[in-house]
C-alpha cells in the first residue's frame, strides 16, 4: 500500500492536469435551445450557480431559525414537565423521606454553626 499510494496520487494528478489542458471551458450552459459555451457559459453558469447558493443559504438560515424556536418552545415543555414531575415525586415521597430528611438537618445544622463561628474568629483577627 505504501508503495502504490504516490503511483496513485501521480496518476490523479496527470488526469488532473489532462482534464484542465483538454477543455479549458468545460461549463456549458443551454439557454432556450442554444448551447452557450466558452468563457461566457462558463460565466452565466457561475452566476446562475452563485444565485442558487445565495438561495440556499438563505433557505438554510430561516430553517435554522424555525428549528430553533420549535426546539426551544419543545425544550421548554420538557422541562416545565420535568419540573412538575420531580414535585409531584417529591410530594409523594416527602412523608417517608422524613427519617433521612431529621439527621440531614441536624448536621446541616452543625456546619452552618461551625462556618458562622469560623467567619467571626476570622472577622475579630
Amino acid at each position: 500500500m505504501k508503495k502504490i499510494a504516490p503511483v496513485i496520487i501521480l496518476l490523479l494528478c496527470f488526469m488532473l492536469v489532462w482534464n484542465v489542458f483538454a477543455d479549458p471551458f468545460p461549463l456549458d450552459f443551454d439557454i432556450d435551445g442554444e448551447m452557450v459555451d466558452g468563457p461566457l457559459g462558463a460565466l452565466i453558469g457561475l452566476l446562475f450557480a452563485g444565485g442558487g447558493l445565495i438561495i440556499a443559504a438563505l433557505v438554510v438560515l430561516m430553517v435554522g431559525a424555525l428549528l430553533a424556536v420549535v426546539f426551544a418552545g419543545v425544550g421548554l415543555l420538557l422541562t416545565v414537565g420535568l419540573g412538575v414531575g420531580f414535585l409531584v415525586v417529591a410530594a409523594v415521597l416527602s412523608p417517608l423521606l422524613l427519617p433521612v430528611l431529621i439527621p440531614l438537618a441536624i448536621i446541616w445544622f452543625f456546619m452552618d454553626r461551625a462556618r458562622r463561628n469560623r467567619i467571626k474568629a476570622a472577622a475579630a483577627v
